[in-house]
C-alpha cells in the first residue's frame, strides 16, 4: 500500500490573459469521479459563454486518468493540463481551465503553452501538499505524566487530535508507523511500561 502521495490543499483559481484571450485556471481535491464530473459541470455553468471548458482529472482509486479538449484542436489542451498534473506527481485532483477567447489564434504551440500555464498556475494556488499514511491512536495517562507523554508524540513527529481531560487524561493523536515504533519504545521507558497506546485506524493526513 502506498504510504504517501502529493494532492492540493484546497479548491483554488488564477487567470492569466494571452493574446487578449483570458484562461482561468481551477483546481480542487477529489476522490471519486462524481466529485470531478460535479466540478467540471459547476465550472461548465458558472462559464456557460466561455469558449472552452478544458479539463483533466486523476484519481488514486482505480488509477484513473481524464481529459477533454472541449473543442480545442486535439492534443492542444486537455492532454497539456493532464500532462502537467502528471509531472507534478498529483493525484486525487482535478483541473479545469477556461478560455475566453480574444479574437486572435495562438496556433498549436501557443495554445500547449497557454493551457499548461493554466494548469501550474491552478496547482500552485491550490498548494500541493504531501498526505501520509498514519496510524490513529489513543493512550490514557495520569495528569503528571500528561506533559512528558506530549512532548514524546510531538517529538517523534506526531499530530494530537484531541485532550479530553477528567479522572486522568485522555489524548488522541496521529503518527507515521516510524515515529510511531520510536515512541511506543520511548513510552515504556518513561512509565515502566504502566501506559500502553491503542492504534484506533490509520489514514492519510497532511503532513
Amino acid at each position: 500500500m502506498v504510504s504517501e502521495y502529493k494532492t492540493v490543499e484546497q479548491e483554488a483559481k488564477d487567470e492569466f490573459t494571452e493574446h487578449r484571450s483570458r484562461f482561468i485556471g481551477y483546481v480542487k481535491p477529489v476522490t471519486d469521479e462524481e466529485q470531478a464530473l460535479s466540478f467540471i459541470n459547476e465550472k461548465r455553468q458558472k462559464h456557460w459563454d466561455a469558449t472552452h471548458n478544458v479539463y483533466a482529472y486523476v484519481l488514486r482509486n482505480g488509477s484513473i486518468q481524464r481529459y477533454s479538449d472541449d473543442g480545442e484542436p486535439h492534443g492542444t489542451a486537455g492532454v497539456p493540463v493532464l500532462d502537467v498534473i502528471l509531472k507534478s506527481g498529483v493525484t486525487d485532483v482535478v483541473v479545469v481551465v477556461t478560455r475566453y477567447f480574444g479574437g486572435i489564434l495562438l496556433g498549436a504551440g501557443g495554445l500547449v503553452r497557454a493551457y499548461t500555464k493554466g494548469a501550474r498556475i491552478a496547482l500552485a494556488a491550490g498548494n500541493v501538499i504531501t498526505m501520509e499514511l498514519c496510524r490513529s491512536a489513543m493512550l490514557r495517562c495520569d495528569y503528571g505524566r500528561y506533559g512528558k507523554i506530549t512532548g514524546l508524540i510531538l517529538q517523534n513527529g506526531g499530530v494530537i487530535d484531541r485532550t479530553d481531560f477528567t479522572d486522568c487524561v485522555k489524548i488522541e493523536f496521529h503518527i507515521n508507523e516510524t515515529g510511531l515504533n520510536a515512541f511506543c519504545k520511548q513510552l515504556a521507558d518513561a512509565t515502566c511500561g504502566s501506559v500502553e497506546t491503542e492504534i484506533t485506524g490509520e489514514a492519510f493526513f497532511k503532513m
